[in-house]
């Protein structure tokens, strides 16, 4: 990943996506661009082409507030990408050091006998995890990064019959979470552009932070799960999140999940094949008890954001 230039790649990433007839342009001819012309998009945003220009070459790099708004607006982003556009634009902050790991936070983990959870960075290292999370899926061991599993391990692709919803999810939850101008996550991405897939979508720029929803695993001893994901906030830890997932009460899932881990006797299993490792959301905040966090209602069916 490059990071002197992120505004400009935004940009130019998501000029590329916008057809004019979505913004109500006519078109004649050939075209030489999939998307927006740079001029189109400095005239429906209200700039000037070469302003576009120096923003997009990345010699200009604070635009104000009000020309951010514009280019949202003209760019058809929504809400997600338009804050990240928002945060490109901003003065650089000064780094932020890693929070630690606290034992309370395992020990109300290891509170949750029955139900998968584990905390997440905003790189996506797993950091903590209960027994359950560990039998539900070995890449939930701290020391795993999620994203590398992913799109490296073979077994990911197995354990999520909605993988390409996965994948697509879990670099747009990773552009979303993660400082690109940290040097982790660029060590991080610039390891992953290796694979051909990683690296086509995160040249997309999408934008979609972590989210309540439903999640499909296919566990090779418990057969077909149908889990609901949660995203819990860890206070005095902002770069932390707990992810914690629970089957519907009485569900063949509930049922399903509950002999696998009296099976396993609370102990995972098996092995992965992981990339070499390198270096180094919007989370929903929800009531949590000695039995594991409520469990939200609705959600949708398929690939989550991602694992």
């Amino acid at each position: 990943m490059t990071r002197d230039n992120l505004l400009g790649q935004f940009l130019q990433a998501r000029r590329a996506r916008v057809r004019p007839g979505e913004v109500g342009l006519a078109t004649y001819g050939r075209r030489r661009v999939p998307g927006l012309r740079r001029d189109e998009l400095a005239r429906l945003a209200g700039v000037s082409v070469q302003y576009l220009t120096r923003l997009e070459q990345g010699v200009d790099r604070s635009p104000s507030p009000q020309v951010v708004d514009a280019l949202a607006t003209a760019l058809r982003l929504d809400q997600d990408a338009a804050a990240h556009l928002h945060a490109l634009a901003a003065p650089p902050s000064e780094p932020r050091r890693p929070s630690e790991a606290r034992v309370e936070v395992q020990q109300l983990l290891d509170s949750w006998g029955s139900t998968p959870a584990y905390v997440r960075d905003r790189c996506f290292d797993v950091l903590m995890a209960n027994k359950a999370a560990t039998v539900l899926a070995p890449m939930y061991h701290p020391g795993h990064n999620l994203v590398r599993d992913v799109f490296c391990d073979p077994a990911a692709r197995s354990l999520f019959p909605d993988w390409p919803d996965i994948a697509e999810q879990t670099v747009a939850a990773l552009r979303t979470a993660a400082d690109p101008r940290d040097l982790r996550t660029a060590a991080l991405v610039a390891d992953l552009q290796r694979n051909d897939e990683f690296r086509l979508l995160w040249g997309r720029h999408d934008v979609r932070p972590s989210r309540n929803e439903i999640k499909r695993f296919d566990h090779p001893d418990a057969g077909l799960l149908i889990l609901r994901r949660q995203t819990l906030t860890i206070a005095g830890a902002e770069d932390q999140v707990i992810i914690v997932y629970q089957p519907d009460p009485g569900s063949s899932s509930a049922d399903a999940l509950t002999r696998l881990l009296l099976i396993r006797n609370g102990s995972g299993s098996g092995s992965l094949v992981v990339c070499e490792r390198s270096g180094g959301g919007r989370a929903t905040s929800v009531a949590v008890g000695a039995g594991g966090p409520a469990a939200a209602g609705g959600g949708r069916v398929g690939g989550g954001a991602g694992p």
